[in-house]
């Protein structure tokens, strides 16, 4: 047992802020130290869970021996997540072993709560204080490294924060962190600041009881963004089709310490809305956000085939949201691209708007005060058929005067206000609806074409 109880005064330093991790694990016996440090570093991982598991199973209360808390956890640990305790057979081992059952079957009601198919989807990456915990403590650590608040694009040393995006720091466009500690590590992300918008602007609540989706997660960037901001809580279900791509998710989230994503390898236009599985989502973002629209514009700029190929991606595009508004208890679709085509971008959302599934579901463009209000550039009224004041709603960035990729946000939100939009009764004839739509879209038309002559 003296190997356990020495990682469980390691914990109690480390509880008691007397160094860092590192610093700590430095200060053992040599010949112990890598085997101390795994077991350490593995309970810190799993620290909230197995905490819960031990309250839950009545360990501490039942076991009246069993007098540290962090011996608790380091012997948990080994028991549910390892291959055992690896003692003799003391008081202390059987003191554990004797709600082995319950202490089993408590960490199983843990997984199945968060809907995790992996023990690594309950663990924490790192202890929190090994982390950059709060934007200050970030804003230190890169301090301590050279680095100064003053503006990033004329110091390559320079960086400050970010006037839309919370916990967003800008940096000089030379900078990299690629074989930064902080980034291999999984500590700070990087990323595009337009990027940053569609997690911002789906906002899902931090609560357990949070059901969400990404439709289109792969590379993992806007996935763990929104793990970020539910705070590692409810249910994120990760979608990515192809196999290479999913294999990258997985280990960005993983990497990320995102416990609350749970990656699917499957197209998410094949989910049934209905499954009691994803019943439950209220919260949906969908769309291409990783492709590089430049290359669209240096490859295709004259060639013949341009419009058919935008054509082909906003209708795919546009299935999306479609399949994305028959959930049945969705509040919020954020669609986003990395496009400057109005083709992909308002054209989308005003076909998305006249669809027979925004008319049954009472969808609308969520206004400019819910979708980054102070952001200057918004969409391009002349594309909006049905209402150019609707342009407000969107979000627009331009390469090369944005200091951002070019992108695109919109935000769908299913009406509960009837003052605001008309909900359908069981009587509303949709088609009738849709026909008044298209009516008044091609009679606007009309007089556009007839002004132009």
């Amino acid at each position: 047992m003296n190997f356990y109880f020495e990682a469980a005064k390691t914990l109690d330093r480390i509880d008691a802020k007397e160094g860092s991790i590192k610093g700590i694990i430095a200060t053992l016996p040599e010949k112990d130290r890598k085997r101390t440090a795994a077991l350490v570093i593995e309970t810190l991982k799993f620290k909230a869970v197995l905490l819960e598991v031990i309250e839950k199973a009545k360990l501490m209360k039942e076991e009246r021996k069993l007098t540290s808390k962090n011996l608790a956890l380091i012997l948990v640990h080994d028991l549910l997540l390892a291959r055992g305790i690896q003692a003799g057979d003391g008081p202390l081992k059987q003191a554990v072993l004797r709600h082995k059952t319950r202490l089993h079957g408590e960490f199983q009601k843990i997984k199945i709560k968060r809907g995790a198919t992996s023990n690594e989807q309950l663990a924490h990456n790192g202890d929190e204080r090994a982390g950059l915990g709060t934007l200050e403590e970030a804003i230190q650590s890169l301090k301590s490294r050279g680095f100064e608040l003053s503006d990033p694009f004329s110091s390559k040393k320079g960086f400050s924060k970010d006037a839309h995006v919370p916990n967003l720091l800008l940096f000089h466009p030379s900078t990299t962190f690629q074989t930064d500690p902080l980034y291999t590590s999984g500590k700070i992300i990087l990323q595009d600041k337009a990027s940053c918008f569609p997690a911002l602007v789906l906002s899902p609540p931090a609560t357990e009881e949070s059901v969400v989706i990404d439709a289109t997660a792969a590379p993992g960037n806007k996935t763990s963004h929104l793990s970020a901001l539910m705070k590692n809580r409810g249910k994120l279900f990760a979608f990515e089709r192809d196999r290479k791509r999913f294999t990258t998710l997985k280990m960005m989230l993983s990497k990320a310490g995102c416990s609350n994503a749970l990656p699917i390898n499957a197209d998410f236009l094949t989910t049934d809305p209905q499954d009691p599985q994803f019943s439950n989502v209220t919260h949906i973002g969908s769309g291409i956000v990783n492709r590089l629209d430049h290359l669209i514009e240096t490859e295709i700029e004259n060639d013949a085939d341009k419009e058919e190929r935008l054509d082909k991606l906003a209708a795919f595009q546009l299935m999306m949201i479609k399949h994305a508004m028959r959930f049945p208890n969705v509040k919020k679709i954020v669609y986003s691209t990395c496009s400057i085509h109005a083709t992909e971008n308002e054209r989308v959302v005003c076909n998305a708007l006249e669809s027979e599934e925004a008319v049954a579901g009472s969808f609308q463009l969520a206004p400019q005060t819910e979708v980054l209000p102070t952001w200057p550039r918004r969409g391009y009224p002349e594309e909006m058929t049905s209402s150019p004041d609707q342009a407000s709603s969107l979000v627009r960035c331009l390469p090369g005067e944005d200091a951002t990729n070019g992108f695109f946000v919109s935000c769908f939100i299913k009406v509960q206000d009837t003052t605001s939009k008309r909900k359908l009764d069981a009587d509303d004839d949709v088609e009738e609806v849709l026909t008044q739509k298209a009516h008044k879209k091609k009679k606007k038309r009309r007089k556009t074409a007839n002004k132009s002559e």
